[in-house]
């Protein structure tokens, strides 16, 4: 059976004046359909690379992603949008929502771009705001919404498309504990009723909430406990990175 998501020895290079940079080296992991996983590092460690690939928004140097069967490493702007478009439901840190409309319309949004009618719109909006508790907050606008209420939003406005996947990206990142905890707990409501996320933090108490751990350090990717101070992850091993 393959995998939702597979990486085949992805590499990506940037070039920094003279310096090439690697910021994904060699990486192999898979991700099956309803894990919860999280990615772990600091910045720098590649983590937003692999999110950037893993959501369609760029494309390896070199190597294989695969994405619901589909390898989309030589696919063009047009069918990368296509894909993500139908595939990816985005989480993320600063909420992304639009200040001039209100939580129901934040999330009937992607519905209009997807051509949907506008009573089922309509209708699926309320649905998915009435899952994240904001049903009698649908007409409050993004500025009299707490934080925690507006990353609700922004969640319900990620799944109203039905994505494969939901990729978050330092979700509790503006929040404060006791907010980033009840976030949490949605999420894992989430992925008990069989959703996938992907979740990318640098916060190993956040990464604790999910079924998997993966951390990335150097562009490289490992399951377990992270390396000792100093040492590289995946040092030794042929090719990078172990496969995860």
């Amino acid at each position: 059976m393959s995998a939702l998501i597979e990486f085949r020895q992805v590499c990506k290079t940037y070039q920094m004046g003279d310096t090439t940079v690697r910021a994904a080296d060699h990486i192999s992991m898979r991700i099956e359909k309803g894990e919860f996983v999280a990615i772990v590092g600091q910045s720098g460690s590649g983590k937003s690379t692999c999110m950037n690939i893993i959501g369609c928004l760029d494309v390896p140097t070199s190597g294989s992603y695969i994405l619901s069967g589909q390898d989309t490493s030589d696919m063009d702007e047009e069918e990368l949008a296509h894909i993500r478009n139908r595939e990816i439901g985005f989480i993320f840190q600063s909420f992304q929502l639009l200040p001039r409309l209100n939580a129901l319309e934040n999330v009937e949004l992607p519905l209009v771009y997807a051509g949907v009618s506008p009573s089922e719109r309509r209708r699926r909006a309320k649905a998915v705001l009435e899952r994240v508790g904001l049903e009698n907050k649908m007409k409050n606008y993004p500025n009299q919404l707490s934080g925690g209420q507006q990353q609700r939003v922004a969640i319900a406005r990620a799944v109203v498309t039905e994505p494969t996947i939901l990729l978050a990206d330092e979700p509790t990142g503006a929040l404060d504990q006791a907010t980033g905890r009840q976030v949490m707990q949605l999420f894992r409501q989430l992925h008990d009723e069989g959703r996938t996320i992907i979740m990318i933090t640098h916060d190993v108490n956040i990464a604790a909430n999910a079924q998997r751990i993966v951390h990335i350090l150097d562009g490289r990717l490992w399951e377990g406990d992270p390396p000792p101070e100093g040492e590289t992850a995946g040092a030794g091993a042929e090719g990078g990175g172990a496969d995860v």
